[in-house]
């Protein structure tokens, strides 16, 4: 059953900061990005979760220095903004709005042995790199500053006593940011039905954070060891995580754009495609309408995608994905494309940035060729989880995402 704990947030102690100290996670911009976004803004927590954009352009982002200024920059920021920890443990529920979609989950700490033991499932292979970066830089704050976004099967009890903690309450934050989503926070004064409630639910499941919660297990490994008087109990044994029921996420296109053609020209280019997929001219440029057919741009015309012999048995969940079958009768077959985890010729095109981006970079020049496919489900992604089975690389874009800095898990 899934263990959740209240907990003393790290947060901003005004509500009209909340907005200024809020920032995109630190893995969806670039250090050119994060300094661009953050640089007119001292509050900004990039300054935090990115500090290199306050180091000499060209510093290596895992240097020392690096982590050190991150040290300084939060305290600096607990002072300046000030940012406050509660003075007893509680829950909080945190919803995003976007256009006309909603999602309302609830930001608790998760028991760091359920994830090692996958009671916490997970879909995607992390790597070693990354998890060094993220668990230097919890050590480094000794802090979880960045909250994992897990899921679950819908259960309309955990709705029900949602819906009656925002509309009874009063929220704690309620701002739009610059990309036009809304954050709602509300703290909840009775956090026992909510334990209760979630110690039910069978199952947990990581949509997007895998390397803050692997990053979590490895820092709880090297805190417990330096501490003789280890119980099981200290705050560096719970990652910090927003919950949200399944049927309320929302996965966007991931789409895909290819540099060349492999030496092909475009009529033989698209020859070997008609080999494996039956093309169609003229498609719509919002993309395809349903899972099992994809959208190709090329010289500056869309063409439809239908596989031929594809594999859609739910047997194999990886292998019934979309972009397990463009990968496998397109991108690896035609364009040579063996790993997308390593080949520089491929680039990935993700959330609300749509077609009008693909057309832009081929147009440009800038890639030869788009593939525009039709979102992943959550469903797909359960099952892969279910199954001890590892997502294809890019294969899902959460939108909207979560901020860091608003709750802070202190270790």
């Amino acid at each position: 059953m899934a263990a959740i704990y209240p907990f003393r947030a790290l947060r901003p102690a005004a509500p009209e900061r909340a907005r200024e100290v809020a920032a995109v996670p630190y893995d969806v911009v670039n250090t050119e990005e994060a300094r661009s976004i953050a640089s007119d803004n001292p509050y900004s927590f990039l300054h935090v979760s990115r500090p290199e954009i306050d180091l000499p352009e060209g510093t290596n982002v895992y240097a020392p220095e690096v982590y050190e200024r991150a040290a300084a920059n939060f305290q600096n920021l607990i002072k300046s903004a000030p940012l406050k920890v509660e003075s007893e443990p509680s829950l909080y529920i945190y919803q995003l709005t976007m256009g006309t979609h909603t999602q309302t989950g609830l930001a608790a700490l998760c028991s760091i042995d359920e994830y090692d033991n996958d009671r916490v499932r997970r879909h995607e292979r992390t790597r070693p790199d990354k998890e060094d970066d993220r668990t230097r830089h919890m050590l480094s704050l000794r802090a979880q500053t960045g909250p994992v976004f897990l899921t679950y099967n819908p259960d309309r009890r955990l709705d029900a006593l949602i819906v009656g903690a925002t509309t009874s309450n009063d929220p704690l934050y309620d701002f739009t940011d610059d990309n036009g989503i809304r954050h709602t926070v509300w703290k909840l004064s009775d956090t026992a039905p909510f334990v209760r409630a979630f110690g039910e639910v069978p199952l947990l499941y990581i949509a997007d954070g895998h390397h803050r919660a692997k990053s979590a297990s490895r820092a709880r490994a090297e805190l417990r060891d330096q501490n003789p008087n280890h119980t099981g109990d200290e705050d560096y044994n719970r990652f910090l995580a927003v919950i949200f029921p399944a049927d309320q996420m929302q996965i966007l296109p991931y789409n895909r754009v290819v540099k060349d053609l492999n030496d092909l020209t475009p009529g033989d280019f698209l020859a070997g495609v008609r080999e494996r997929f039956d093309v169609t001219e003229n498609a719509k440029r919002e993309g395809p309408g349903k899972r099992g057919h994809f959208h190709l741009y090329l010289g500056g015309k869309w063409y439809g995608l239908t596989p031929k012999n594809a594999q859609t048995s739910s047997a194999n969940p990886v292998a019934s994905l979309d972009v397990s079958i463009l990968q496998e009768n397109l991108l690896d077959r035609v364009l040579g494309i063996k790993d997308v985890r390593t080949d520089k010729r491929i680039d990935f095109v993700g959330g609300a940035r749509g077609t009008e981006e693909l057309e832009r970079l081929v147009d440009s020049g800038r890639a030869a060729v788009a593939f525009a496919l039709y979102p992943t489900s959550i469903d797909d992604l359960l099952r892969v989880s279910d199954a001890n089975e590892i997502m294809p690389p890019k294969s899902t874009w959460f939108e909207p995402k979560l901020r860091d800095g608003l709750l802070n898990h202190l270790l």
